[in-house]
């Protein structure tokens, strides 16, 4: 049943992937990609590891790929002008896909695994420590200043996402603050008299 249920976990995660990138519809490539996370959460599962199968499901799953729908379903994008002006940029992005191929096959093949692999596979937590415990240990003692590094990464990515994205129309009213707080109530209202039987 473990090797049934983790052929099963592999396929769905190889055919999320690969249709979440040859969709031709935006929507149904979230949905191929939420299949790529569930399965990917599955086979953590099969390897003991539940607390990230869980953050996985929760975080990528309830939060990312629901965002990204949203966002796809709710922007008017012209996906075929999107393609057509890809085309033109196919063949540098072969040529970077060569190039890092490239390299994993060069870094593979000087691959070794380390005489103490064996060890901790058979007995990757030491102790009785939980694999939750054993986790939090991990990236808040040992890896702190790279976890900490990690998430100044995507905190200037969203920023650079968000002024990538932000356009600033003409035909849309924006709000200005600071010309709200120094309205003059005085030039902004005007008291007029009106006398019974007449309207404004």
């Amino acid at each position: 049943m473990m090797v049934f249920a983790f052929y099963l976990f592999a396929v769905g995660a190889i055919a999320g992937g690969l249709f979440t990138v040859i969709s031709r519809n935006p929507v149904h490539s979230v949905l191929w990609l939420i299949l790529a996370f569930l399965s990917a959460a599955g086979m953590f599962v099969l390897m003991g590891a539940e607390f990230v199968a869980m953050l996985l499901i929760i975080v990528y799953v309830g939060a990312v790929a629901v965002l990204f729908l949203f966002v796809v379903m709710m922007l008017d994008v012209d996906f075929a002008e999107l393609k057509a002006e890809m085309a033109q940029y196919m063949p540098i992005a072969l040529l970077i896909g060569v190039v890092i191929l490239m390299q994993l096959a060069m870094a593979f093949g000087v691959w070794e695994a380390s005489d103490k692999a064996a060890d901790m596979l058979a007995n990757p937590i030491p102790g009785d420590v939980h694999n939750t415990a054993a986790l939090g240990l991990i990236l808040y003692d040992d890896y702190f200043l790279l976890f900490q590094l990690a998430g100044l990464i995507l905190l200037v990515a969203m920023i650079g996402a968000i002024v990538l994205t932000l356009r600033h129309r003409q035909d849309v009213k924006r709000q200005d603050i600071v010309a709200q707080i120094l309205r003059d109530p005085a030039k902004a209202m005007e008291l007029k008299d009106v006398k019974p039987g007449q309207g404004l």
